[in-house]
């Protein structure tokens, strides 16, 4: 499955999602529900996977965790907060280039659409 065909699912999993909870919750409860739609249309989804940071060939465990992460392909940043702030694509930027993955998606379910509140971002690895 490519990355776009992933996302698709994503944005279909968050829409349904935000239909049924509305604004208003904290992260880890739309984390829950998303990871429990992605898994029901059969993607291979990890949920605060740890995320360690290689330097000078030594592994450091730096407490980064991956909100999801689909079929190892793409990202998904979850957030609940009024606007994206340019700190949150450079924060899934960084997530995509440690994990050599092209796609990601910035997913904020704090709106009134949840169109309004998904952002791709693309690594030019």
């Amino acid at each position: 499955m490519t990355e776009n065909e992933i996302s698709k699912h994503v944005v279909n999993a968050a829409y349904r999602v935000h239909t049924e909870l509305g604004p208003g919750l904290l992260e880890n409860a739309y984390e829950a529900c998303l990871l429990k739609e992605l898994k029901e249309v059969g993607l291979n989804v990890k949920s605060q996977e740890i995320l360690p940071v290689y330097y000078r060939g030594d592994k450091i465990e730096l407490g980064y965790r991956l909100d999801l992460w689909i079929n190892k392909k793409v990202v998904v940043e979850i957030k609940t907060v009024s606007q994206f702030d340019p700190v949150h694509s450079a924060q899934l930027l960084t997530y995509l280039k440690l994990t050599e993955n092209k796609l990601g998606l910035l997913i904020n379910f704090n709106v009134p659409l949840i169109k309004d509140g998904i952002k791709r971002v693309v690594n030019n690895l």
